[in-house]
């Protein structure tokens, strides 16, 4: 006999599971995290022989598991392919979630021009018609015969046209529009996500056919749905940017197959997204010449160093709180350098208004670009410009101290590729350099903050 399918209400955020719905979860106190969910009722405990040698022929030694079948498809795209590990792993669910208008439909649309030269590819639209999509192809110049479009919202039915057809690839646009009919709940909702997301999974890896699911994403900036979809596929791509600004940044949370440190960069054109093979170069473009305020920062992306502008506007204040605007650098941490600088360098901004920004739309998440904050906030605060040709690099200890990075001498060679003549480094990172990187470009080891700024004007 078939087992019941009953419902329950489980808490997105701690799992707590309740047969009736509670505005605040008694697990975790959060309030409106009680989510309609399926849940089967447990079968019967007794497995038979049969069933039990079954099970037991599929325990093997991880050493005789073999890694040869595994098969990776490029998209065409090397940006993508770089954030993906190398490409498309067959039989994998991969989620690409951002912004509305950032591009996620736009790069999925551009990889089927490549893939379906050797490839069946099957795109499910629940949010488009096919007429819309076509529209689409023709401004971004897909013409390919191996393109299906299925404009289907019921996730069954997807499933059972992907094993009846076998496509080679599966684009799923988007699980939001997605509906699993065996569940009284309206589209988008946490429960039925989560069982679209489940049942697309299983159809993914028992048919060996990788899946591509578009996510939306609410207005906190995260994934709209149940945090366990995260969990469920086995890669996570971010679309990061501004719409208004015409460069985009793809960088992956969560891959199982590959690095999660790698993004990938792209400006979008009008007949699409393009790459961007030199960030570092266009990051820096445009940059001021002999402008108080300006220094550039280098971050490791990866094992790709990307050069930015940091830009800094200090001036006196009309009223009684001093105002703190940061784009594109921490908040916190901008409060802090301006307490360090005050205490351990003599350079005061209490009667100041700071404002910080960060070129391109690129966020400074790690220390090193703590020395390159620095000297912009002290270049604008006295009005005396960096050197166009000085790039500075370190973590800012609360002592005043310029403390030691890591992959300096990739920074290093990305600065002297790109013309910069002097790069001002933590004084511990200089002593483990070798002759070689010192010969490329002037390095100055610096072990407090005016020293620094005294190198770089």
């Amino acid at each position: 006999m078939a087992s019941k399918v009953k419902n329950v209400y489980v808490c997105s955020e701690c799992g707590y599971e309740s047969a009736k719905w509670f505005g605040c979860c008694p697990g975790c106190n959060e309030w409106n995290t009680m989510s309609e969910v399926i849940k089967s009722s447990e079968s019967s405990r007794k497995t038979s022989a049969v069933q039990r040698s079954v099970l037991s022929s599929d325990v093997r030694r991880i050493n005789e598991i073999t890694c040869d079948g595994e098969i990776r498809y490029t998209t065409g795209l090397n940006e993508l392919d770089r954030v993906l590990g190398g490409g498309i792993v067959k039989g994998s669910l991969v989620l690409l979630s951002g912004d509305p208008g950032i591009g996620k439909s736009t790069i999925l649309l551009q990889i089927c021009q490549y893939l379906g030269k050797t490839l069946k590819i099957l795109y499910v639209s629940g949010e488009e018609s096919a007429h819309q999509i076509k529209l689409r192809a023709e401004r971004l110049g897909v013409d390919t015969d191996n393109l299906f479009v299925f404009c289907e919202t019921d996730v069954q039915i997807i499933s059972e046209y992907m094993r009846s057809s076998a496509p080679d690839l599966v684009i799923i646009d988007s699980i939001q529009t997605m509906n699993f009919t065996e569940l009284n709940s309206s589209l988008g909702s946490v429960a039925q996500v989560r069982e679209c997301t489940n049942c697309l999974m299983q159809a993914a890896k028992s048919l060996n056919i990788p899946t591509i699911v578009v996510g939306h994403v609410n207005k906190d900036g995260n994934i709209a749905g149940p945090k366990v979809l995260e969990h469920i596929v086995d890669a996570v791509l971010y679309f990061e940017g501004e719409r208004h600004l015409s460069y985009r940044i793809l960088r992956a949370v969560k891959n199982r197959y590959g690095s999660t440190n790698e993004i990938g960069v792209f400006e979008m054109k009008d007949d699409g997204l393009s790459e961007v093979e030199n960030p570092s170069q266009m990051m820096i473009s445009g940059r001021p010449k002999n402008t108080s305020g300006s220094c550039v920062a280098c971050l490791m992306e990866g094992s790709r160093p990307i050069l930015a502008e940091v830009q800094a506007l200090v001036t006196s204040s009309g009223f009684g709180n001093p105002r703190r605007m940061a784009n594109g650098f921490d908040y916190n941490r901008l409060s802090m350098l301006l307490a360090v600088l005050e205490k351990r360098a003599g350079y005061f901004y209490g009667n100041t208004d700071v404002y910080i920004n960060v070129v391109g739309g690129l966020k400074l998440y790690e220390p090193a670009s703590d020395l390159s904050v620095a000297l912009a906030l002290i270049s604008s605060l006295k009005d005396e410009p960096i050197r166009d040709d000085v790039i500075a690099f370190g973590e800012i200890g609360l002592g005043g101290e310029i403390r030691s990075i890591g992959s300096c001498e990739q920074r290093i060679k990305e600065a002297a590729r790109l013309g910069f003549n002097k790069c001002i480094v933590p004084y511990h990172n200089y002593k483990n350099l070798n002759e070689k990187i010192k010969s490329l470009v002037e390095v100055v080891p610096v072990r407090t903050i005016r020293a620094a700024f005294e190198t770089g004007v």
